[in-house]
């Protein structure tokens, strides 16, 4: 394949078609209780444009998006001609002309997650991201951290080595799901909290039940209270409105390769200008003490072409539009979990409010394990969903994504809805 420019690719490809004027509504689903443009929700033409722009396979109907997206085929390309223009000479190539676009990555990330640019590191993943905070912040024994029962599983593994280590005191709030009360979560927060408490660990978006946490409320009340504030954004990002300004928070990390649809393996850090030269890096740097955000980037040689081509994915994404992106998962995680939850035998997990959850729902069925559900789920319909199995939960998560048809969902009803026959 012949090198192209950023512009030719985006010439080649049919992006211009999710920015044509919308079809007529050629659905009448019925009604939904979800307070949003219904028009430019329901509009199959578009969204079927949409679709066309990414490699599915047929035989498998994915509704695991959470766990990871498929990239656009505009995405894959880019990443695929810098993979091979990199090649014919590494070095020259790979680390000058490739990697020459950090910077404007660099910005183009600030302005999709409202923060400085010099406050944005480039690295592989939330979990990096998060574990150099809590790795190189500077606590002391006796210190407490207040977690919850629903964080992801790396970064209270995290949390543990620094209390195994350093002696680090944890705290974990136990979150009541599903949550349909902003200030009870507060709350929970707030009675964790002491005079020791350092620091407070929230999720933006529950990767186990799509909960969406009131982030910025909770961290204006810790924060009051004396407390540094950590968000783990891995489910937010390109997914449900995200502002790290606005949010106020201290720290925040999320994943590319999940809602953005950014090649695997790429993700960003975010720190508060004024905090990092406070925070150790997680692997050598030449000033550890720097408070310059490129420190935390010093990870040798790694695929500077997936890095790269992040850029085509914002552009991909901003094509479309976050607003048009979030009122379409939306609709479709309502237009299949309210019929599924009027079935016998089902449990949501997932409260089915748009203010509370965004794409992605979590259910359980009367007397069948997470196991036995996706795997029926498919072997009989080719059905692809999440298992949910951590804390209280053994359930099945659904996550679908722009490109996912009325179709697909409707064959997911008519499978939960034979698993719950008597």
């Amino acid at each position: 394949m012949p090198h192209l420019s950023r512009k030719e690719f985006l010439k080649r490809t049919l992006l211009a078609s999710v920015a044509v004027p919308f079809a007529p509504l050629l659905t009448q689903a019925a009604p939904l209780h979800i307070p949003l443009n219904h028009r430019l929700m329901t509009d199959e033409a578009f969204w079927a444009e949409v679709r066309k722009q990414y490699l599915l396979d047929d035989c498998v109907v994915n509704l695991n998006n959470g766990a990871v997206s498929p990239q656009p085929i505009a995405v894959q390309q880019s990443h695929i001609s810098m993979y091979e223009q990199s090649n014919k000479a590494p070095s020259y190539f790979m680390w000058g002309e490739v990697d020459g676009k950090r910077e404007q990555l660099r910005t183009a990330l600030a302005t999709l997650m409202s923060c400085n640019a010099e406050e944005v590191a480039i690295n592989r993943n939330t979990t990096e991201g998060l574990n150099t905070v809590i790795l190189g912040l500077n606590l002391k024994a006796g210190d407490e951290v207040v977690v919850s029962d629903f964080d992801y599983p790396f970064m209270l593994n995290a949390w543990k080595q620094r209390a195994q280590r350093d002696g680090i005191v944890l705290k974990t709030v136990k979150l009541p799901l599903p949550l349909e009360d902003d200030e009870k979560a507060v709350d929970v927060y707030r009675l964790a909290i002491t005079s020791k408490t350092k620091v407070v660990h929230l999720t933006h978006v529950l990767n186990w039940t799509g909960q969406i946490m009131p982030v910025k409320k909770v961290t204006q009340m810790a924060q009051q209270l004396g407390c540094e504030v950590m968000v783990d954004a891995a489910h937010a990002l390109a997914h449900v409105p995200l502002s790290f300004q606005d949010i106020g928070c201290d720290y925040m990390a999320t994943s590319l390769h999940k809602w953005l649809g950014a090649p695997f393996g790429t993700g960003a850090l975010i720190i508060k200008k004024e905090k990092i030269a406070s925070v150790w890096p997680l692997l050598s740097a030449r000033e550890p003490k720097s408070a310059d955000i490129r420190k935390f980037e010093l990870l040798g040689t790694r695929s500077f072409p997936a890095e790269m081509a992040v850029l085509d994915a914002i552009v991909f994404h901003q094509k479309i539009g976050l607003e048009k992106v979030n009122q379409r998962l939306h609709y479709l995680k309502a237009y299949w979990s309210e019929r599924v939850s009027q079935l016998q035998h089902v449990t949501f997990h997932t409260s089915l409010k748009p203010e509370f959850s965004g794409a992605m729902a979590t259910f359980s069925i009367a007397g069948m394990t997470s196991t036995q559900i996706a795997d029926t789920l498919f072997e009989t319909y080719g059905l692809h969903v999440g298992i949910i199995q951590w804390n209280r939960l053994d359930a099945v998560r659904v996550s679908p994504h722009i490109y996912t048809t009325l179709a697909e969902l409707d064959r997911l009803v008519n499978a939960v809805a034979q698993l719950t026959k008597p």
